[in-house]
């Protein structure tokens, strides 16, 4: 008789069961089949973690799967299917998206000069942080990386006939001559990337 009981109740207690599992909750959100929390612990949850080589060679992995890609540095995502898996960075270290042009930098070039300076990432810091027109309900500033050092320079144009690149600094501090006098400012087009 207790045996039956025992058994009735578990089937009783499966049939109210949704599958949702709880860590460190006694209740797990109604939307998630699992559900992780850690309010006092200050831990995080841990993804596996891969090589590119070894994330591709997973078998058949399911649309939505996600690892932790130790080459690229990104939470990685297969938003193909099992028998066509395709692989997007998630995080903001996303190779295909970290970098950016800066704003239009006008060098005065109406004489020559040797040992200009210009700080590249004040420059850019400047005009991000007062734009001078912004669409409706935008912010007031537009965000910029908080230090010079969270950047990568590049210099990919300048007219070489008018401007000389001496140096550029891990600062984004540019070191230039004005070699030749020109009725017109000399523009320059920076790139800059997201270490």
């Amino acid at each position: 008789m207790k045996k039956t009981l025992l058994f009735l109740s578990l089937i009783l207690a499966c049939s109210f069961s949704y599958g949702q599992v709880g860590i460190n909750t006694d209740s797990p959100h109604q939307s998630a089949v699992l559900d992780v929390q850690s309010t006092t612990n200050n831990q995080g949850m841990l993804l596996p973690r891969m090589t590119t080589a070894q994330k591709t060679a997973i078998t058949s992995p399911a649309t939505g799967l996600l690892v932790y890609d130790t080459t690229t540095k990104c939470i990685s995502q297969n938003v193909g299917t099992e028998a066509a898996p395709s692989w997007v960075c998630l995080s903001a270290k996303d190779n295909q998206s970290k970098f950016f042009y800066m704003p239009s930098i006008a060098i005065d070039a109406s004489a020559v000069a040797t040992g200009q300076t210009l700080n590249l990432y004040n420059e850019y810091k400047t005009q991000f942080n007062t734009p001078m027109a912004a669409s409706t309900s935008a912010p007031a500033s537009i965000p910029y990386f908080p230090a010079a050092t969270d950047l990568y320079y590049y210099i990919t144009y300048y007219d070489n006939t008018v401007i000389k690149v001496n140096s550029l600094n891990a600062n984004g501090v540019l070191n230039y001559d004005i070699i030749a006098a020109a009725p017109f400012a000399s523009f320059m087009n920076v790139v800059m990337v997201v270490k």
